[in-house]
């Protein structure tokens, strides 16, 4: 008969086909923050919350209760538990019917993995046959690990991760006995014990577990009863929802993968998305807000606030702001100034004249108050946004030249269509995203160089070489002016360096700020891009951005200052850089400052005057370099990376440099009329 009953069973297991575990592998998509808290889970092609989860990641005690309840011998066994088979059986021959399937975890899982409707011997053979095999495929972690991930909780939630944040809210690393347990009875019967549906089925399944790993000495039976006390949830929680449009971004990069890692910082993450929900519904309705962070040291984005609520149709909370092209305003003022301090047309303490002007016989900026301030440094005139400033640095710079620069940095610059780059970009005139700005600004922390941006902690950054927006000198000039802004109210003055926009007609507010460590960028407007009466970045942004750093913690470090920083008053100056000269004849402007040119070196030049090994910031042999320029109204000023070169106030100069490396080279007249050119020293 045993022989018999042998065969029959070989011939049994030999019909089954391959164990197949493709089906029972698949899992939702996890969007994961720099930590590996979850950001945001995606439902699998057929609507299931199927999360991954290890034991690993599980309370220890919900464990001991989950083997208590369901499978005291899972240690020991191979697959079936004999004693629990033999038991089965014996009440099957007794009442004619299986009244209990003696299972195994294992033997769940198997059940799992091949679902079967029937319950009937040849099910349950297949259930005992598959459930060794599992064991012996996947080991007792394998299995149970399985089991976490598959068992059914209610609907489209399946796995105990899932059932933790559907019905708790958090990961299942910390539950309380009530919840473990209530987590332990829901697979049995998984519809019928839904709490969300039928709370007091739940309630007693809970309670029996809690009974039975009492009596096993799991817990005690007073924290048996504290645990009963405890209410059984009565709906489902929603999934977590942070970062949703830069989770959606990565999947749809990569829709292959199950587990994404992004650079994001879950708690900041989580704060600076409450800070634009709550700010925008105190602004009105159809407001929305965008908020974004880099860590100035990698350009990893630290948090990235798209909309006050993904779900908000009132607020279009469904359009990632930090990516949608709109006018800056003034936001983009000082990379005007940058570029003139690096030329050397101006220095912070350089006097511009902020009086009614017409540009190009037409153009006539005007300050935002309508008012004017006469004679200021351009230090003064970033920090109070003047206008006309603005639009005489760009005039002289160049505005052809102020886009390129931009646009060679990796920013996306959009112009009015079919027009050339003219004077009203100082104020505007493009348009650009909340996250390019930030990456722009980012460089003046970094010593002009701007980092390309890092978003996956698990994938290569794409286009990985810096690109430079300026040079090191004009970076810090700009990063100190900006940290005596005056700050908005109620806000500490020289904590930060910021810089706000207010785009024409009031549709979109801007502020930008900046320490050593981090980069914050804050912009606010309707989507649908119609103005807003009232709307200006000092007003609505600025306190944003402030709260916003209040929330990045920790004490603002300042950028660092270069060793060759000229640090002294307008009176200090070289006379050429002590203003702006709009007062030369104009024949004589018409004839010389149109011709200024250096004509030695040339641009590009590899210059050998026998440095080789050293560098410009070691020291070296005297030797000079001569500079030659042609045309342009006398005093000249040379300087080579922002800094005058001491007594070369004629078209003749020479320049000593102290090492081996790359010079800009550049010269100014008496009208601010400049040229430059970059060398490299050998």
């Amino acid at each position: 008969m045993l022989a018999v009953a042998t065969f029959a069973l070989w011939r049994f297991v030999a019909t089954l086909p391959p164990l197949d575990l493709t089906q029972a592998n698949l899992r939702s998509t996890v969007v994961l923050d720099r930590d590996g808290g979850l950001l945001r889970p995606f439902a699998t092609v057929d609507g299931r919350w199927r999360l991954p989860l290890t034991a690993a990641q599980v309370d220890p005690r919900m464990l001991a209760m989950l083997k208590a309840y369901e499978d005291r011998r899972f240690a020991a066994h191979p697959g079936i538990d004999p004693a629990a088979t033999l038991r089965a059986a014996g009440q099957w021959l007794r009442h004619g019917r299986i009244v209990s399937g003696g299972s195994t975890l294992s033997m769940q899982v198997a059940r799992l993995v091949e679902p079967r409707a029937a319950r009937s011997l040849p099910a349950k053979l297949r259930q005992m046959v598959r459930a060794v095999e599992l064991e012996r495929r996947l080991g007792k972690a394998g299995v149970l690990d399985l089991y976490l991930q598959l068992a059914p909780y209610g609907g489209p939630v399946e796995g105990l991760r899932a059932a933790s944040l559907a019905y708790f809210g958090r990961d299942p690393a910390r539950l309380s006995f009530a919840e473990a347990a209530l987590l332990v009875a829901l697979p049995q019967a998984p519809e019928a014990r839904r709490p969300d549906r039928f709370p007091g089925a739940a309630r007693r399944a809970r309670d029996r577990v809690l009974d039975r790993v009492a009596a096993r000495g799991i817990i005690t039976p007073a924290e048996a009863r504290a645990a009963k006390a405890e209410p059984v949830p009565q709906g489902r929680k929603p999934f977590p929802m942070l970062a949703a449009h830069a989770a959606e971004a990565a999947v749809a990069a990569d829709p292959t993968l199950r587990s994404i890692r992004l650079t994001l910082d879950g708690r900041l993450q989580a704060s600076l998305e409450a800070l634009a929900t709550e700010r925008a519904a105190a602004l009105g309705p159809g407001l929305s807000a965008a908020i974004l962070a880099l860590d100035n040291r990698t350009g990893a984005v630290l948090a990235q606030v798209g909309s006050p609520g993904h779900g908000d149709a009132s607020r279009s909370g469904a359009i990632d702001m930090t990516g949608a092209i709109r006018s800056p305003g003034s936001a983009l003022k000082p990379f005007i100034y940058a570029l003139a301090f690096e030329q050397g047309i101006a220095h912070p303490e350089t006097q511009l004249d902020d009086r009614p002007v017409r540009f190009a016989g037409a153009y006539a900026p005007e300050n935002f108050d309508l008012g004017y301030q006469g004679t200021v440094t351009a230090r003064r005139a970033l920090q109070l946004s003047l206008n006309v400033p603005a639009v005489e640095l760009l005039q002289a710079v160049g505005a052809a030249r102020f886009i390129a620069r931009l646009r060679a940095a990796g920013a996306r610059i959009e112009l009015p269509r079919d027009t050339a780059p003219g004077l009203p970009v100082a104020l505007g005139g493009l348009g650009i995203t909340l996250t390019d700005l930030a990456r722009l600004f980012s460089g003046f922390a970094r010593g002009g160089l701007v980092p390309p941006l890092m978003r996956r902690l698990d994938a290569p950054v794409l286009g990985s070489n810096d690109a430079r927006i300026t040079e090191p000198v004009a970076a810090w000039y700009v990063a100190d002016t900006l940290r005596g802004a005056p700050p908005p109210e109620n806000a500490l003055a020289g904590r930060i360096a910021y810089k706000t926009g207010t785009s024409y007609g009031y549709r979109d507010a801007w502020a930008v700020g900046f320490d050593r460590r981090v980069t914050l960028a804050v912009w606010v407007g309707r989507p649908d891009g119609n103005a807003v009466p009232g709307l200006v970045g000092r007003v609505v942004a600025a306190p944003i951005l402030f709260d916003a750093f209040a929330r990045f913690g920790g004490e603002p470090e300042a950028v660092p200052q270069p060793a060759d920083a000229l640090v002294t008053t307008t009176a200090g100056l070289p006379p050429p850089l002590r203003h702006i000269r709009r007062d030369v004849p104009k024949s004589v402007a018409a004839a010389l400052s149109a011709t200024l040119k250096i004509a030695y070196p040339p641009d590009g030049a590899r210059i050998d005057l026998g440095l080789a090994g050293t560098d410009l910031a070691g020291g070296a042999p005297d030797v000079g370099l001569a500079l030659k320029a042609l045309g342009g109204v006398p005093p000249l000023i040379w300087m080579v990376d922002g800094l005058p070169v001491a007594g070369g106030a004629r078209r003749h100069a020479a320049w000593s440099p102290v090492g081996a490396g790359f010079a800009r080279i550049s010269v100014m007249d008496a009208t601010g009329a400049s040229d430059s050119v970059m060398v490299r020293i050998e």
